[in-house]
């Protein structure tokens, strides 16, 4: 599918604030992409997926984490983490996406993880600072991609971290070691 194709198959599934928060990333991807030399074509149809199936029935996406066998531990978690690795699911099944790079940027947008590829940093970021985006401290975040991805992606991370805190909310394993790998990792890397 070209974008235009994947932009009017997403519309239906979502509302229009939704897809203009979609358009945002994925220009926000691109442009990341295009400096941190990542496939333009991958964070481009990354982007536009990321949140398919966000307003997707919670009883259906609790159903497909049992029945696709995913980390059982999600369902402990707030229901709005479930739409990333149900999304990739998605992607894959109704979308033909056979990328596992891509699959990976779309499962692991809320909650980074680990050892992330600059293809899953990049659409994890753009979800964050996409122009549409407005909350204390973006601005900051968005200043952040001048010092780098890693820069970048470690800020974005621990602004997350320090919502949920804020929230009394739980934060997800993955983010924690999304969190940890970063800070451990040379400055120069």
């Amino acid at each position: 599918m070209n974008r235009d194709d994947l932009i009017n198959a997403i519309r239906t599934r979502m509302p229009e604030k939704r897809i203009v928060h979609t358009l945002g990333v994925m220009d926000t991807a691109i442009r990341l992409a295009n400096v941190y030399g990542v496939s333009e074509k991958d964070a481009e149809l990354a982007a536009i997926l990321h949140d398919v199936v966000k307003f997707a029935d919670r009883e259906w996406m609790k159903q497909i984490i049992i029945d696709q066998q995913m980390d059982p531990t999600l369902l402990n978690f707030h229901h709005e983490l479930w739409h990333a690795p149900v999304g990739a699911f998605v992607a894959q099944q109704e979308f033909g996406v056979s990328n596992q790079d891509v699959l990976n940027a779309i499962c692991y947008h809320t909650t980074g993880r680990a050892n992330m590829t600059d293809l899953e940093k990049i659409i994890y970021c753009a979800d964050m600072i996409e122009p549409n985006r407005q909350f204390p401290g973006v601005d900051d975040l968005r200043q952040q991609d001048e010092l780098g991805l890693n820069a970048l992606m470690k800020a974005c991370v621990q602004r997350s971290i320090q919502f949920l805190l804020q929230k009394n909310q739980p934060v997800y394993p993955d983010s924690i070691h999304c969190y940890n790998d970063l800070v451990t990792r040379k400055e120069n890397d």
